[in-house]
Order: structure tokens, then sequence, then C-alpha cells
């Protein structure tokens, strides 16, 4: 989140009144949690999001996947997260767009019991937010996502708008 964080800085620095983020997938699960961490953020939108934070895309220690570790660091200490369940099996060919929705809700499901600290505290942003999910999202549910995430920010009487497209996937097309 330093990242990103360090941009915020580099905008305010030259002037910027109001700061967005808009990210899509792994990069909407970055643009939330820097609206959680940092309170300059004034609006988050989020394409294709996720409500917790998921282990590493691409290679871990050992140059391959394993072990899984945090996508992200807060003060440089890795955020909480949920590892992916190695025992996930493609049930379709390796062929079109990728299809791994089945490994991301086999892997909820394996480390349940330990999801809750792993989840993006979107209640506690200042920002606005803005969710948009496809219901035929084959990357990961996106939709069910996006719906828990409106849920918290309700709940916690934050505003936020979610839209929704039962036929759309996971790649916007704006």
């Amino acid at each position: 989140m330093e990242t990103f964080t360090a941009a915020v800085d580099f905008l305010r620095l030259g002037g910027a009144q109001r700061i967005g983020i808009l990210g899509t997938s792994k990069g909407a699960e970055a643009a939330l949690l820097t609206a959680v961490h940092d309170s300059r953020v004034d609006v988050t939108i989020a394409l294709s999001p996720t409500s917790r934070v998921w282990s590493n895309v691409g290679p871990g220690r050992d140059g391959a996947h394993h072990p899984y570790r945090s996508s992200w660091t807060w003060r440089e200490r890795p955020l909480p997260f949920v590892p992916m369940d190695d025992s996930w099996t493609p049930t379709e060919p390796d062929s079109g767009p990728v299809a791994i929705r089945g490994w991301y809700e086999l892997s909820e499901r394996t480390f349940a019991h330990s999801l809750a600290p792993t989840e993006i505290p979107v209640e506690a942003a200042r920002a606005d937010v803005v969710l948009a999910a496809g219901g035929d999202d084959a990357m990961w549910p996106s939709l069910p996502y996006a719906e828990q995430l409106a849920q918290r920010r309700r709940s916690a009487g934050a505003t936020v708008r979610l839209i929704v497209r039962d036929d759309a996937g996971h790649r916007p097309r704006l």
C-alpha cells in the first residue's frame, strides 16, 4: 500500500485537490485497501472487486508459487490474506479466457476458519465508493464480493454505489 500512498503524496504535492483511485480486479483490491489506509483518498472505483485480501499473483519465494504470501503490505507489514487451495483443478480445458472462479470459491471454503482478518474493511474508508461487478464473472465471484462490500458500507452508515450487470464478466468494457 505504501506505493499507492506515495502516489497520493505526489499528487497532493502537485496541487491535486481531490484524489480518486480506479482499479480493476487485483487493482480493485489495491484501490479499496488504499482508501481504507489513506484518508486523503476522496473516491474509489472498484471494477470486478474482491471483498478480501488474496495471496500473491505470480512467483513466491521458490520462484514458482510457494509459499503463498500477501500481495500487500501496510507500514511494511504484510496484510492478512487468503492462500489458494492447491488441490483445485480446472474443470474446463485450458483455452479461452481464464476461468478460475472455482479456485477462489474452493479456497474460501478451505480457509473459512481464517477469513475474518482478510476482509477489506471498506466501511472504514472515508472515500466515496463505487463498485461495479458482473454476475457472469468467471475469474472470481466479483458480484457476491461487491454485494458484501456494499452491505458492510451500508451497515456502517457509509455511502456506496453498486453497479451490477448480471450478464457481465470480469473484464470491464466502458
